[in-house]
């Protein structure tokens, strides 16, 4: 009798778990959508429409502001530089990570551990707090007001968590793999390149889209960096303009859409990637 009591129970009680889960899964979607969908929305109208109706769809919706700031030039410029920053940081973020995990996953050498230890004490100084001695060093070297300080910057300051993340992958991969890859006549560096590469695409995607957001999305490394208006990024253009036209909240809202917009649509291209990289780092790590 008790146990048919406790069989009819369970299905209420997955219903009711579930419906949880549902729940709090909406309001979190719903957090994260609503202030860029409002964002979209307000961009779409005339600045007395953002004050008077700031919740309401732009019906029609009015493309003045987003017709007006991609005919400049400066949108244009910010983009090209935010591009090149976050390309050249990518990549050097890859090639850094990769070479360094493959050496501390693979390879056995003298004070390995200490060494490993001190590369990872970069996860406890945020920029935010290294920034200062951090562009008294660039100012020495005579490289600020260039973009290669930003991309530096941005590599130093992603390499440790990165490091930490593919070491962790490239430790899953058997040992005999590259025992017998030695066998057939393939270097360490071939076995790096060749093999171990092909087969941590999922995890060099994650961390490469991980990194490409980071840079994109940096507002305070180039602010600190950068004093010419033509070598300003996207984050930086828009603090600008949002104090140049302060009263105009339409206007910024397009803007600030646009910057936006391509980090959108680089996850919607790359989301398999993303999420599978994640997942299988999450379990193997």
């Amino acid at each position: 009798m008790m146990e048919t009591h406790r069989s009819a129970s369970r299905p209420w009680r997955k219903v009711l778990t579930r419906s949880v889960q549902y729940a709090v899964l909406t309001g979190l979607a719903f957090l994260v959508v609503v202030p860029v969908v409002m964002l979209a929305f307000s961009g779409l109208k005339s600045r007395g429409e953002a004050f008077m109706h700031p919740y309401a769809p732009p019906i029609p919706p009015d493309w003045t502001n987003v017709v007006e700031i991609l005919g400049g030039s400066a949108f244009w410029t910010m983009l090209r530089n935010s591009t090149v920053v976050m390309a050249a940081a990518t990549f050097g973020v890859l090639v850094v990570s990769s070479l360094a995990a493959f050496v501390f996953a693979r390879m056995t050498f003298r004070r390995k551990p200490i060494a490993f230890n001190l590369l990872m004490l970069g996860l406890m100084f945020p920029i935010n707090i290294a920034i200062l001695p951090v562009y008294l060093l660039i100012r020495q070297l005579d490289l600020t007001n260039h973009l290669a300080a930003v991309i530096l910057v941005q590599i130093a300051f992603n390499i440790s968590g990165n490091i930490m993340i593919l070491r962790s992958f490239f430790a899953t991969v058997p040992f005999e793999l590259q025992d017998a890859s030695a066998i057939d006549g393939c270097t360490t560096f071939d076995f790096y390149w060749r093999i171990l590469l092909p087969i941590a695409r999922p995890a060099l995607s994650a961390v490469a889209a991980l990194t490409m957001i980071i840079s994109w999305n940096d507002l305070l490394v180039p602010l600190v960096m950068i004093d010419e208006e033509t070598l300003w990024t996207l984050p930086l253009g828009t603090m600008q303009f949002q104090g140049q036209y302060g009263m105009d909240f339409a206007k910024i809202s397009a803007f600030t859409a646009l910057t936006i917009l391509p980090t959108i649509l680089f996850y919607l291209l790359a989301e398999r990637q993303i999420v599978a990289g994640m997942a299988s780092g999450a379990v193997k790590g």
